[in-house]
């Protein structure tokens, strides 16, 4: 499983966490950390990639576009990449049965 870290978190996660998710990508790495959530969507969805935000915008698109791609939304406020990181780390099996869930479209991360 790929991951398309949004620009509310930091690029360094893509390196962080290689060993877990590897291949994943930040925007900020492929010329989209200025671009609307809709062409990160889009983005993320013709290229099978499951989009990690603080954003709750994605929600809200998860529930009127519905997927692909999938969200993972960390529900915390200000958090440092470490914690983001643990985050991640920590709802890894979730966050890859999600992936593989045919209903889902919405993950919450706490």
């Amino acid at each position: 499983m790929k991951l398309l870290i949004d620009h509310n978190l930091s690029h360094r996660l893509v390196a962080r966490l290689a060993d877990a998710f590897p291949d994943s990508m930040h925007v900020r790495h492929i010329g989209l950390e200025r671009s609307g959530d809709i062409e990160i969507w889009e983005f993320a969805r013709s290229n099978h990639l499951v989009i990690v935000s603080k954003d709750a915008d994605f929600h809200q698109l998860s529930f009127t576009l519905g997927h692909p791609p999938k969200v993972v939304w960390i529900k915390r406020g200000n958090c440092s990449t470490r914690e983001a990181e643990r985050l991640i780390r920590r709802a890894r099996a979730e966050i890859e049965a999600f992936e593989g869930d045919l209903e889902a479209s919405f993950l919450v991360v706490e």
